[in-house]
């Protein structure tokens, strides 16, 4: 005796409303767990940065001119090095021809151990 295949669509479509709204709320629960984690992250940078600048105001102000300057000079050093080795041909001579050796008999390009040769 063949018993019928009864659908109950009211728990159907209760368990899909169910699994529905717990994709959503944890989607929201994960939104609001990685914001606080980005606000607490940025909170523990800036923190370091703001306190340093106070302990060390008057010597700072003084040395900055020259350091930067300094740090300037090094960088258009740097970036004229480079300009002068790309235009003046510093580079790896590539050769440009590709040679081919055909093999005979190998096991890469043998038909006996082909995997489609199940014949025997």
């Amino acid at each position: 005796m063949m018993t019928p295949l009864v659908i109950n669509w009211s728990h159907v479509w209760m368990v899909t409303g169910l699994g529905f709204c717990m994709v959503i709320l944890l989607l929201v629960v994960l939104i609001f767990i990685l914001k606080l984690l980005g606000a607490v992250v940025s909170n523990a940078v800036k923190a370091p940065k703001a306190a340093q600048p106070k302990a060390v105001a008057a010597p700072a102000a003084q040395a900055a001119p020259a350091s930067a300057q300094a740090s300037a000079d090094d960088d258009l050093a740097a970036i004229a090095m480079a300009l002068h080795l790309y235009f003046n041909g510093v580079h790896d001579v590539e050769p440009t021809e590709i040679h081919i050796k055909r093999v005979e008999r190998s096991g890469w390009n043998s038909k006996l151990y082909g995997m489609n040769n199940l014949h025997r």
